[in-house]
């Protein structure tokens, strides 16, 4: 497919330029100005329209919340064990719910997915493409992240089990995280001597590539307090992180620049259905992403139905971002959020071919999407 004629948003030059983009074996062979057509290769004429890369979700349950089943078709939280790192968010993912396939005509071709925020410790997300029959082909990075939660979900879930405070959430977190320590150690040190080996613990194993920094803790804070106390832990066992939602994140900027880790900012255009979303605005993101700090974007699907991803990013924008990095912020922010940006989330040669043509700005409400390309497939429009 060569797609000639196009208002190029590469995600990576503030201005649009004028050109072509070809697609070929699924990666982005060319952009920008005249490409030849090779023989017998498909032209998409986008002359007047805006060519963009495919938007990217940090942060979503979708494929795991069923559309329009209620309860029966929920699968993002374990309700019964509030420490669940063991699980694996790929294991619930449903690619034949309707939501996956609103998600890729709204134009957004990859998301993190993964467990909710009932638990401690819910699980692994992973980073899928949203085009397929079956999640193991649409998978492009499997795990990207653990999932953690602090603030009220984990204290709402399980009060009479176990967890009424932050204080016991958190001494939860770190329990798991120096059993893990000392499993890991202890397996090390054991090398090839099966009898030496600690006995298996899946839940421990699945904290290894935390505490080897091969993932990071995707950790779900809301209010300023909820968020120190992360990275607070995140220095302790010397870990990645990720700071997922960050409600309150405008009113401790210069502790989020110390810390240096990406921050995931929403889902904004809700009700403030508890007491630590009372200081959520959309002013947040771009307070952020003008103190140099790595901000996505989010819906936390199905909060904000995932297809309204570029809305969401508009909505920023007019509390006062800067439109480029609003559109970095669905594209190219969490596509290293994730760590997929070697894959996705701009235009740029070697990446794969998934790509939106819309009539305006997908950030206005009034812009439709004209066609999407998935791995260089057009597969909407």
């Amino acid at each position: 497919m060569l797609i000639k004629n196009a208002i190029i948003h590469d995600a990576v030059n503030p201005q649009p330029y004028e050109g072509d983009l070809a697609l070929r074996e699924g990666r982005i062979a060319a952009v920008g100005g005249s490409i030849q057509p090779l023989a017998g290769e498909e032209v998409f004429d986008a002359a007047g329209k805006q060519v963009y890369p495919g938007f990217v979700e940090a942060h979503s349950h979708l494929g795991l919340d069923g559309y329009g089943k209620g309860l029966e078709g929920i699968d993002y939280n374990e309700m019964g064990d509030i420490v669940s790192c063991h699980l694996r968010g790929i294991d619930s993912f449903n690619p034949h719910e309707k939501s996956v396939r609103m998600a890729l005509e709204g134009g957004v071709t990859c998301a993190g997915v993964g467990p909710g925020s009932a638990n401690v410790l819910g699980g692994t997300f992973f980073a899928v493409k949203t085009g397929g029959n079956c999640v193991d082909d649409m998978v492009v990075r499997n795990p990207v992240a653990m999932k953690c939660a602090f603030g009220e979900n984990p204290k709402r879930c399980y009060r009479d089990k176990g967890d009424s405070a932050r204080m016991t959430t958190a001494a939860k977190l770190r329990d798991m995280l120096f059993r893990a320590r000392d499993y890991m150690e202890r397996k090390e040190a054991a090398g090839d001597d099966v009898l030496k080996r600690p006995k298996f613990d899946l839940k421990l194993e699945a904290l290894i590539p935390v505490l080897k920094g091969e993932i990071p803790l995707k950790a779900h804070a809301h209010r300023a307090d909820d968020i120190c106390t992360a990275i607070r832990i995140g220095r302790e066992f010397g870990v990645k992180l990720t700071l997922e939602h960050c409600t309150e994140g405008h009113l401790i900027v210069e502790e989020l620049q110390r810390a240096g880790w990406p921050v995931a900012v929403g889902p904004t255009l809700t009700n403030a259905s508890k007491i630590e979303l009372m200081n959520k605005t959309f002013e947040t993101p771009g307070i952020l992403a003008r103190a140099g700090i790595q901000v996505s974007i989010i819906t936390d699907h199905s909060v904000i139905p995932q297809q309204y991803l570029p809305l969401c990013a508009g909505l920023a924008v007019k509390a006062g971002m800067d439109p480029f990095a609003a559109l970095q912020a669905i594209t190219i922010n969490p596509a290293r959020h994730l760590g997929v940006a070697d894959r996705v989330g701009s235009l740029e040669v070697g990446k794969d071919a998934d790509v939106v043509v819309t009539d305006g700005d997908p950030m206005v409400s009034d812009t439709s999407v004209l066609a999407v390309f998935l791995n260089g497939e057009r597969v909407v429009g």
